[in-house]
C-alpha cells in the first residue's frame, strides 16, 4: 500500500515561522498530486519532511501503515527528484543507475533487469554505455529519474526546482513522470507554482497558502475549459 497521510502536519523553524501549519491530507496508492502555490506556501517543506530531509514539528505522516516520522531517509520506501541529484561523472550511464542497487548487494541479473527496463522505459538504452559528459542535460535528467525508480518506490517526491530549465525540456520531464506513474503505478508528489502548469497536467492538486490547504480540486484543468466555455 503506497497511500501517504499527513495528520496534523506542523513545521515550525527556530525563528519562529511556520512553514507548514495543521495539513490534514490523504493521497491514495497510485495517484499523482499536485501541490500548488506561491513561494513559501509550504508546499516544498512537506515534501521535504516525507523525504526526511526536514524534521516534522508536530503531526505524523504515514506511508500505507508505516508511521514515517523517526524511519531514518535512507530506510524509507521513497525515491526524490529534487534539483541537486548527484551524477557521478567517472561513472557511465548504467553503473549510474545501478549504484543504489549495487549497494544494496542485489543479485547482477536482478540489477541488469532493473536497469535497463528503467532505461526503456524513459528512452535511454542507447546510451547506458556512455559516459555522462557524452550525453546530453535532458538525457542526464532521465538517468537521475531512472536510478530512482530502479530501486522501486512506493512514491516519487518531485520538487518544482527538478524542473528550472527550458519549457521544451520540463514538458519532456513531465511527460517521464507521467508515464512513471501512468505504467509503474508509482504514487507521484509534485510541487509547482505555475498555474498553466496545474491546468495542463489536470491531476488532482492541492493548493496552498501561508502553510495551510485552503483548497483540494480533482480537475483543475477542466474547471479552467468549463469557466473558460462560460465567458
Amino acid at each position: 500500500m503506497a497511500s501517504v497521510t499527513f495528520e496534523h502536519l506542523t513545521k515550525t523553524y527556530p525563528n519562529g515561522f511556520v512553514s507548514v501549519n495543521d495539513v490534514n491530507l490523504t493521497v491514495e496508492d497510485g495517484e499523482f498530486v499536485v501541490f500548488h502555490g506561491p513561494s513559501g506556501c509550504g508546499k516544498s517543506t512537506i515534501l521535504r519532511m516525507v523525504g526526511g530531509l526536514e524534521d516534522i514539528t508536530s503531526g505524523k505522516i504515514w506511508l500505507g501503515k508505516e508511521l514515517l516520522n523517526d524511519i531514518l531517509p535512507r530506510d524509507r520506501r521513497l525515491a526524490m527528484a529534487f534539483q541537486n541529484y548527484t551524477l557521478y561523472k567517472h561513472f557511465n550511464v548504467y553503473d549510474n543507475m545501478a549504484l543504489g542497487l549495487r549497494l544494496r548487494d542485489l543479485p547482477r541479473n536482478v540489477i541488469d533487469s532493473r536497469v535497463k527496463s528503467a532505461a526503456s522505459l524513459l528512452g535511454i538504452t542507447g546510451v547506458l554505455d556512455k559516459k555522462l559528459r557524452a550525453i546530453s542535460d535532458a538525457e542526464k535528467q532521465r538517468v537521475a529519474l531512472g536510478r530512482a525508480i530502479v530501486c522501486q518506490p512506493k512514491v516519487l517526491l518531485v520538487d518544482e526546482d527538478f524542473a528550472r530549465q527550458n519549457d521544451d525540456r520540463r514538458h519532456e520531464m513531465i511527460s517521464d513522470i507521467l508515464k512513471i506513474n501512468e505504467r509503474l503505478g508509482i504514487t507521484v508528489l509534485y510541487v509547482t507554482n505555475d498555474y498553466d502548469e496545474v491546468c495542463a497536467l489536470n491531476k488532482k492538486t492541492v493548493f496552498m497558502k501561508e502553510g495551510k490547504i485552503v483548497e483540494v480540486r480533482d480537475n483543475p484543468g477542466q474547471t479552467e475549459k468549463i469557466q473558460s466555455e462560460k465567458i
